[in-house]
C-alpha cells in the first residue's frame, strides 16, 4: 500500500483516521495470520486485513481483503469489536491512525499463500500466538474470534 490515498488525503501524518476491517479465519482450532509486508509495523503478525472501500460493507471488505491477500475463501460469523491503532512520532503526533474492525470467521477452501502485502502466512494456534510479536490488541481480538466460533458451534 502507498502511503496516499484516492481522495488526495495521506496515510502518513492523516487528517482523519482511515476504516479497516480485518477477518480472523479459524479451522480446526488454529486462525491464519499474515506477517504485515508494510508499514507501519512491517514484520508483525496479524489478520488479514485492508481499508474499506466506498461503497462496502465491512464484512465485505473483510472478505475482499481476505481473498486479495492470501487467495483463502470464509464465512463470516460475527463481527468483533473495533481496534484502534495510534502510532504518535516524537513530538506526539499521529504518524498513523486506523480504526480496524475485526470479523470472526469459519475456513471454506483455499490453501493461503502471501501476496505482495503480507512477508508470510500461518495458521497458528491462541498460545502460539502469545508467543509472536503482533498488532496491538491481536490477542482480545482472537480470544473474542474464538469464542464467537464456539457459540456459534454450540447452537449449530
Amino acid at each position: 500500500m502507498s502511503e496516499g490515498v484516492a481522495d488526495g488525503g495521506s496515510r502518513l501524518f492523516p487528517t482523519r483516521p482511515f476504516v479497516g476491517a480485518s477477518i480472523a479465519v479459524i479451522r480446526d482450532g488454529r486462525v491464519l495470520l499474515a506477517a504485515r509486508a508494510n508499514e507501519p509495523m512491517r514484520g508483525v503478525w496479524t489478520l488479514p486485513g485492508g481499508l474499506v472501500e466506498a461503497g462496502e460493507a465491512l464484512a465485505e471488505a473483510a472478505l475482499r481483503e481476505l481473498s486479495e491477500e492470501v487467495g483463502l475463501t470464509a464465512e463470516v460469523v460475527g463481527v468483533l469489536s473495533p481496534t484502534e491503532i495510534i502510532v504518535r512520532d516524537e513530538a506526539g503526533r499521529a504518524r498513523h491512525h486506523y480504526v480496524v474492525h475485526p470479523h470472526a470467521a469459519l475456513w471454506r477452501g483455499g490453501e493461503p499463500v502471501a501476496g505482495p502485502e503480507a512477508l508470510g502466512v500461518r495458521w497458528a494456534t491462541r498460545e502460539e500466538v502469545a508467543g509472536l510479536a503482533t498488532t496491538p490488541g491481536l490477542i482480545d481480538t482472537l480470544d473474542e474470534a474464538f469464542a464467537r466460533v464456539r457459540d456459534r458451534g454450540a447452537r449449530a
